[in-house]
């Protein structure tokens, strides 16, 4: 009788061990896909781009598309939606971001932003290209596969 309660025992023993270890293992690989999920720009989202992030996304972001606008840019509301459409279209692939010019002046200045919408490809940290103007989605499309194929 003592024999059966040791092996029940054990076995309670080990599968307690079992389902810590794979809580161990769920919560790790949570925290993995968060992670992976952060760096590939919010599930295609477009996320807001500061001055004062700039240098942190574009070490975390390897294709990274910002489109520099201003509330008061009727051709950078007319874009918009286009940048949406393609965050998600891309989405874990290449991040999109905004940044608002009037709030971001210093960094605008940086990139050499003199004329709104602008829109700028970053690899790998690196300017490879920009769109001035308010093009078409499938122009903007166009670059994107051109950059990051």
């Amino acid at each position: 009788m003592s024999r059966s309660l040791d092996s029940i025992s054990s076995a309670a023993l080990f599968t307690s061990m079992d389902d810590n270890e794979l809580e161990r293992v769920r919560e790790k690989r949570m925290a993995e896909l968060k992670g992976k999920l952060e760096r590939q720009g919010a599930g295609g989202r477009v996320i807001p781009v500061d001055q004062l992030h700039m240098e942190e996304l574009l070490k975390t972001h390897p294709a990274l598309v910002i489109d520099f606008w201003a509330e008061w840019c009727g051709p950078c509301r007319k874009i918009a939606p286009a940048i949406e459409e393609l965050a998600g279209e891309f989405a874990g692939k290449v991040t999109f971001g905004k940044c608002n010019t009037d709030e971001n002046q210093q960094l605008a200045m940086q990139l050499n932003i003199s004329a709104i919408p602008n829109i700028v490809f970053f690899s790998h940290g690196k300017m490879v290209d920009r769109v001035i103007g308010a093009y078409p989605k499938e122009a903007i499309r166009e670059k994107v596969i051109r950059n990051f194929p």
